[in-house]
């Protein structure tokens, strides 16, 4: 049996601590995977896997990745699933020799990689947050913690056990730590979410131990400034310092402050109603098809992070909706300022993650220069902006955006235009800045022309034409002269200066004491050139860093005014209005339209967007409900969502896709629309809805606005007919809330005459030669026919099927107007394969002599007066 070697024994010994990671462990270029890691490594990253030695008598399975790509290696191991600890080289192999022979060179983790603590640009989406969030529990009081190392955000929440499904899926984290009794309370909420928690021992949820970490972390004796915190809240708050610390090697992130939220100030959206509205997230789990992805026009990576933010929990504060809703207006009105600013506000890099990578000591000089470019854009917006003239929130914004001329006059003194992106391939400090850097990179660069210099100084000294200065792998630098002039200058006053080396055949040779000087500074004058900007580097980013506090102001600011001015955008091009937003609990939205719908029929070729009115104004107290009926295809279920999307535009500050819109205070939105088996729970379709249903019933107030569609249409037809009709009531009486109720049960319809505040609608069609019209109008009225044969028809379904489905509606209506039993009618009828036999073809309809006259024109053939004159024909064949 082979006893490990030292290398081996060193690998082993890491590994042990980092069991549940792939351990990157560096080898010169490389990072190395060895045993179990190797083979999965090799696997996922469809990279060779090869052997190197033995260990305990079996080949030792490797796999390796090169240090200048494993960013990319990375990001392909985390989006699968993996944790990734690097270990990286502590020392040189020259260091390491210095302690004997046979020495190891030192190595240690500098760093567990994580989906929750990714930083590089690479490894993350510029536009969405990347969220690590932490779950606490104590005595059966809950909260939640969250933050963005990459952006330094640092929130926390209480809530109750009931909300935690959905502010996680408003968060969407890419990593959630957790207990083990956590995790098993709320293993079904996790499981509908698709998350699997990272488990952490309680003494990370330890709140006493929490605060403590806390106050170090951000200096101060107590939190008492920040908040008053709860001991769930401080619980969460510490797991995720805790995590940091380990994950970070002891390197925590710059984070701000912890700020409070509250549920009672957001929009409370479940996680059932995000997907079904598909907010950030189209339908393919991707961004496009989403709301998000239609009303994005920001231009920079934080403004898209904040427009997420606020898409995801729009306000229920009337005073923080009008004042973003005011600082759109701004730019509405002041289209001509709102242009510029936002071609200023492209050139501005993305600060906040800047930030981020060089408090965590793994930034470059892009970074650097990434601040600097951005300071000075931000100080051109200020200004360009007359504040007297900004709303108060911009005005408030504008004044962060200036006062920072030191720091910005020393990195733009210090960097050159374009640095490189990593400190060790220099280069990146200005010349004129430091003058030792500039001396070092005179010699490493010019050396040739200092040693001229100095032969020239030498030549006037001694007098001798002929004196040179030469280099040989032997002697090094050394001044050589003839032999003709080696007494004089071995001689007083020479040679005080110039020490004799070496004496040949026909030359003697000198040194000084300046040029051995110079000599050594030459051979390490590229060393010490990237030495000094090393150490420029660390004191440039030590000035950034402690400017940090201020730095995230005017990141949060160009955000701010990024987001208002994209917004405006928007609504002009897409001829938005500013909804009335009040305490009332009025709902009234004028010719409303559905933003993505509307934009995928313009890329379809400009088809119009049939816009319809919706008014949910109930009176007092009560409900207000309009049960919605009318065919499949005939556009239910966009009405629906289209007025509870102006309500989350409406509340988020944006204008919304309406001619006009009152919008009063909601508190909740339920959706249930569509659905799909949940096979992995054992759960049916119908199962699915009813568990959402339920969540709808017992968790609606009545500023809630609900919308459902087709509940009940999963089970038998009078199961589906009583359990609609008994939502309905309840939503009416016990919720009252605002609601749309679309339904293909037609007997519903009586309610109306029966609840004070439920009113019926329909959507229009029009039957023309038996094949039906949608015009995708919603009108006051009921329908009377749901035509879902027509619409199978136009899915294509064969013929016979058609026919057959006819026949057989025709028998049941009948049956129910005599009161017969449906099997009977239906047996009575031809059995559906002699009705596909005996069904002759059904005659074309005669053509009319519109028709043919129609059929008879050569559209390519005519000119304009000819086209008018057919056109007059064709209307006078028709008759009218």
């Amino acid at each position: 049996m082979n006893a490990a070697t030292p290398m081996m024994a060193q690998y082993l010994e890491i590994k042990a601590q980092y069991p549940d990671a792939l351990l990157f462990y560096r080898m010169g270029d490389f990072y190395e995977l060895f045993f179990d890691d190797a083979v999965a490594a090799s696997e996922a990253l469809d990279i060779a896997l090869t052997k190197r030695g033995k260990h305990a008598g079996d080949d030792i399975p490797m796999c390796g990745v090169p240090v200048h790509a494993a960013e990319g290696y990375l990001l392909t191991l985390i989006r699968k699933g993996f944790r990734v600890a690097v270990c990286e080289q502590m020392e040189s192999p020259a260091e390491a020799k210095k302690r004997g022979a046979k020495s190891v060179v030192r190595r240690d983790v500098v760093r567990l990689v994580t989906p929750g603590t990714l930083t590089e640009d690479t490894l993350l989406e510029a536009r969405r947050h990347n969220y690590l969030a932490a779950l606490a529990c104590v005595r059966e009081d809950w909260a939640l913690a969250w933050t963005d190392i990459s952006t330094g955000a640092f929130r926390v929440m209480p809530l109750g056990r009931a909300r935690i499904g959905a502010e996680l899926a408003r968060l969407a984290p890419s990593e959630l730590l957790a207990t083990e009794e956590c995790d098993a309370a709320l293993r079904p909420v996790l499981d509908d979410l698709g998350l699997v928690p990272t488990i952490l021992g309680r003494a990370s949820f330890d709140s006493a131990g929490a605060e403590t970490r806390l106050c170090g972390l951000f200096g101060v004796q107590t939190l008492d400034p920040y908040g008053s915190f709860a001991r769930c809240e401080l619980a969460a708050m510490g797991a995720l310092v805790d995590y940091l610390d380990i994950t970070q090697k002891g390197k925590l992130p710059l984070l701000m402050p912890p700020r409070q939220d509250s549920v009672s100030r957001l929009l409370q959206i479940d996680a059932a109603t995000r997907r079904n509205l598909e907010l950030t997230h189209g339908a393919g789990g991707g961004r496009t098809g989403s709301l998000l992805s239609v009303i994005d026009r920001t231009a920079t990576a934080g403004g898209a992070r904040l427009l997420e933010r606020r898409l995801s929990a729009p306000s229920c504060e009337l005073a923080t909706i009008r004042e973003r809703q005011d600082a759109v207006a701004w730019a509405v009105d002041a289209p001509h300022e709102a242009r510029a600013l936002r071609e200023a506000l492209r050139k501005v890099p993305d600060m906040e993650r800047a930030l981020s990578r060089l408090s965590l000591e793994r930034g470059g000089p892009r970074d650097l220069a990434a601040l600097r470019n951005a300071l000075d854009q931000a100080e051109e917006i200020a200004r360009r902006l007359d504040p007297e003239t900004l709303p108060d929130a911009l005005a408030r914004e504008r004044a962060a955006l200036t006062g920072h001329d030191a720091l910005r006059a020393l990195l733009d003194e210090a960097l050159v235009a374009e640095p490189p992106l990593l400190v060790r391939d220099g280069g990146f400090v200005a010349a004129g800045f430091d003058d030792d850097l500039d001396a070092a990179r005179e010699l490493r660069d010019e050396g040739r022309g200092v040693i001229a210099r100095m032969q020239a100084d030498y030549v006037r000294e001694t007098g001798i034409g002929s004196l040179k200065i030469k280099h040989n792998n032997v002697l090094g630098y050394f001044i050589e002269t003839t032999a003709t002039h080696a007494e004089r200058m071995m001689t007083p006053p020479l040679n005080e200066t110039f020490i004799h080396r070496q004496t040949t055949a026909n030359q003697v040779r000198f040194t000084t004491v300046p040029l051995s000087d110079l000599e050594t500074r030459i051979l390490n004058a590229g060393a010490r050139a990237l030495e000094i900007e090393r150490a420029i580097f660390d004191r440039l980013r030590a000035e950034v860093v402690a400017a940090a506090p201020a730095l995230g102001e005017v990141a949060a600011a160009l955000a701010e005014f990024d987001l208002s001015t994209a917004l405006a955008d928007l609504a002009q091009a897409g001829d938005w209005c500013r909804p009335r937003v009040d305490d009332s609990r009025s709902f009234d939205v004028v010719a409303g339209r559905h933003p993505v719908v509307e934009r995928a029929l313009a890329a379809q070729g400009g088809q119009p967007f049939i816009a319809n009115d919706c008014t949910l104004s109930p009176e007092g107290d009560a409900a207000a409900l309009e049960l919605l009926t009318g065919p499949n295809m005939a556009g239910k279920s966009t009405y629906l969502r289209q007025n509870a999307l102006i309500a989350i535009l409406a509340q988020m500050g944006s204008w919304v896709p309406a001619d006009r819109a009152h919008v009063g205070l909601v508190s909740q939105i339920f959706s249930r629309v569509g659905a799909s088996d949940d096979l992995a729970r054992g759960r049916s379709t119908f199962m699915v809805e009813m568990v959402e249903t339920a969540a709808i019933l017992n968790q609606a107030d009545d500023r809630a606005l609900v919308i459902l569609d087709e509940i009940g249409r999963g089970t038998a037809t009078y199961d589906g007919l009583s359990i609609a009709w008994a939502t309905l009531e309840h939503l009416h009486e016990v919720n009252r809330v605002r609601g749309l109720f679309a339904t293909h049960y037609h007997e519903l319809t009586v309610l109306a005459a029966k609840l004070a505040g439920v009113r019926n609608a329909t959507v229009a069609v029009k039957e023309w030669q038996g094949e039906v019209i949608f015009l995708h109008e919603v009108r006051p009225g009921a329908a009377d026919r749901s035509y879902g044969v027509q619409v199978a028809q136009l899915a294509g379904l064969p013929p016979s099927v058609v026919a057959r489905a006819k026949s057989v509606l025709e028998a049941l209506e009948k049956g129910e107007r005599d009161r017969a039993a449906p099997k009977a009618l239906i047996d009575e009828l031809p059995l559906f394969a002699a009705v596909a036999e005996a069904r002759p073809a059904q005659p074309a309809p005669a053509a009319s002599a519109a028709e043919d006259r129609l059929r008879a024109l050569d559209p390519d053939a005519m000119t304009p007066r000819e086209a008018l004159q057919a056109l007059y024909d064709l209307k006078a064949a028709l008759g009218t």
